[in-house]
């Protein structure tokens, strides 16, 4: 792959995979809207694992007290904040790898990466986010987060696997119409992204595995360490925005490309 597309990939990736705006509808919309090539699987899966890295460090407290729980959480004892924090990353976890597991074995995920589909979910949940944005009540914190908060919002999050709608978006949506406020409901979006990916990163890394090269692995490098510095950025000036800024400026941007994206589609 030409080093100029591998660069662009890696920082609309990490740009965008923690902004409510959807990573993976970008990366579909670059070939598609450029005539460039397609940049495959392998590049996939590498600038995932940077945005993997780039969360896990920024939410460093966070994933050590959610490990240090985890051996709590497997055999049900869920009385500390590490084993709850780790049983409901879990459970939120479990629809979206269900699902996803669906659609790549049926096919039926290839069916949607389409502009029209990109446009269609751009302008409606972006909607959908204002609405949860702007109405919904603020009275819980990460400290309220439970199973059944958990299990809801991972059913929010499993919709995200439709090309457009953004998985940070999506439960960020569902945080905010569960009643969370801005800061604690992007945060357990961000921490539901680590096993997402995780899960994502085994069922796309084992197939990429087998034909991996030189070659290859190096662009795979290159664009995994891009992908991390993007997305700590963008991670880190987000939730510095949430304290005094709401997730309006994103609706806007996703309502403006939305259309674009429809009348492109329908000309």
């Amino acid at each position: 792959m030409p080093l100029f597309q591998l660069i662009l990939v890696a920082l609309i990736q990490g740009i965008t995979e923690f902004l409510p705006v959807s990573s993976s509808g970008h990366l579909i919309l670059l070939p598609s809207l450029t005539g460039m090539q397609d940049q495959g699987q392998a590049i996939d899966v590498a600038v995932h694992v940077g945005t993997l890295a780039a969360v896990v460090i920024y939410f460093w407290r966070d994933v050590r007290v959610g490990l240090m729980g985890l051996p709590r959480a497997f055999t049900g004892r869920w009385d500390t904040e590490g084993s709850r924090l780790a049983m409901g990353l879990i459970v939120a976890t479990i629809p979206t790898v269900l699902f996803g597991a669906f659609l790549h074995f049926s096919g039926f995920s290839d069916a949607l990466r389409s502009v029209a589909v990109i446009g269609w979910t751009m302008l409606g949940f972006g909607l959908v986010l204002y609405i949860a944005d702007q109405w919904g009540r603020t009275h819980k914190s990460m400290d309220d987060w439970g199973l059944r908060d958990a299990l809801i919002m991972g059913l929010w999050q499993m919709i995200a696997l439709i090309p457009g709608t953004s998985r940070s978006g999506i439960t960020i949506t569902g945080a905010r119409q569960l009643g969370y406020n801005r800061e604690d409901g992007a945060r357990i979006a961000m921490l539901m992204s680590i096993p997402t990916i995780i899960a994502s990163g085994v069922l796309l890394g084992a197939e990429v595995a087998i034909e991996a090269d030189v070659a290859l692995m190096r662009d795979m490098g290159i664009a995994a360490l891009l992908a991390m510095g993007a997305a700590l950025a963008a991670l880190a000036l987000m939730m510095r925005l949430l304290k005094s800024v709401s997730f309006t400026p994103y609706v806007i941007y996703r309502v403006i490309l939305g259309i674009v994206l429809l009348g492109i589609a329908y000309s």
